[in-house]
């Protein structure tokens, strides 16, 4: 007896779906796409987290447009036998190369990732020179440099911002944030300021008070502010008051140069930027350049100062307000606000045009440089430092 085998036919009619793992559902996905996904994760520790993913997304990385670097500690470069200007300030790292090519400088971003040390500070010590050692270029040997490096403890060295950078070509916004501000203010003393760069200083503004009280404090407030006119009282000359503003802005524009000289580096390799802000983690200081002031720093290289490693500061025109007391919408109280614009003595621009006075601090302090700028004036010269 013989039998004969025949198929099911259901399983003609109905086939087994095809498993959701035999195909990459990332492959579907055009490139430009892609990368507006990596423009909103622009941190550059998870754009190399990103890296390890896929060789697709390995080769889409260096094209990315928006990149965010935090920096983990800046550190003083006083050794006048170091050659590179742009590590003062850097990433910590374990045993980062400089090895040439995409595939060794993102492995140094792979093991930025895997092996960083999160302490930021300020050191007045020496650099310590990077350790220098040799890297494949090929994509399998990016996965191995990073097992080397989780498996084993090796000695701490430091990345800059330049170096970790270098293989981005098509960067259009870079952010940098610094992990404190530089200026060590006592608690409770507000400082805050925004310089906008070219070649050299293009302005600057200031808003500081010697107190601030919260709107759910406002209640256990003494009122024993001297009479308000619009005029500053004659206290504020007798008491150090006027003498504590000059010393804000002189640390604020020092502050400001600093990092402009910093970043000359960055901008000259970068040509395709268009917007650059260096800010700090204690919302203290912002530096911003845009794109004309980003061509300007590339044709005409920047002035240094004689005395440290900053851009000179211009002679300069300054005007301030000050106010007592300064009784904000939201309910904050400033006590002692002062706002201080400033604009090189050989700018024809208007030291105090409101079109950039008005949008140079976040809310709530953007209003209350709005209040301010509507009293009384006073006009001060500085001269170049």
């Amino acid at each position: 007896m013989s039998y004969l085998l025949r198929s099911d036919p259901v399983s003609r009619i109905h086939p087994e779906p095809q498993s959701l793992t035999s195909f990459d559902h990332f492959d579907l996905l055009p490139d430009s796409l892609l990368l507006l996904i990596f423009d909103k994760v622009a941190d550059v520790k998870d754009l190399g987290r990103c890296c390890i993913v896929s060789r697709r997304f390995h080769s889409l990385v260096p094209f990315v447009e928006n990149v965010l670097v935090r920096v983990d500690c800046v550190i003083s470069d006083d050794d006048s036998s170091s050659a590179d200007e742009n590590r003062r300030f850097s990433l910590n790292a374990a045993s980062i190369s400089d090895a040439a090519g995409a595939g060794g400088s993102f492995s140094a971003l792979f093991r930025l990732v895997f092996a960083p040390i999160f302490k930021p500070f300020q050191a007045l010590g020496q650099f310590l020179v990077p350790k220098r050692s040799s890297s494949s270029s090929s994509f399998d040997a990016s996965f191995s440099a990073i097992n080397d490096e989780i498996g084993g403890e090796i000695g701490v060295t430091h990345h800059s911002p330049t170096q970790v950078l270098k293989n981005f070509g098509e960067i259009r916004f870079l952010r940098i944030e610094l992990p404190t501000g530089e200026l060590g203010i006592e608690d409770g003393i507000l400082l805050k300021w925004r310089a906008d760069f070219g070649s050299t200083l293009d302005n600057c503004m200031i808003l500081g008070a010697s107190s601030v009280i919260l709107s759910n404090q406002v209640k256990n407030l003494e009122n024993s502010v001297d009479e308000d006119n619009g005029n500053i009282p004659e206290s504020f000359y007798t008491n150090g008051g006027l003498k504590l503003r000059v010393v804000w802005t002189i640390s604020s524009l020092i502050a400001a140069s600093a990092r402009h000289y910093l970043l000359q580096p960055i901008i000259t390799e970068h040509k395709t930027l268009d917007r650059l802000v260096l800010s700090d983690a204690d919302g203290q200081g912002v530096l911003c350049m845009n794109r004309e002031q980003l061509e300007e720093l590339r044709v005409t290289p920047l002035s240094a100062s004689s005395a440290s490693k900053r851009t000179l500061v211009p002679a300069l025109n300054m005007r301030l307000w000050y106010a007592p007391q300064l009784d904000l919408p939201d309910g904050t109280v400033l006590k002692g606000a002062t706002l201080v614009a400033i604009r090189p003595s050989e700018s024809k621009k208007e030291v105090c045009d409101a079109s950039w006075l008005s949008d140079a601090f976040e809310e709530p302090y953007g209003t209350a440089a709005k209040m301010l700028i509507k009293r009384r004036t006073y006009c001060l010269e500085m001269n170049s430092f």
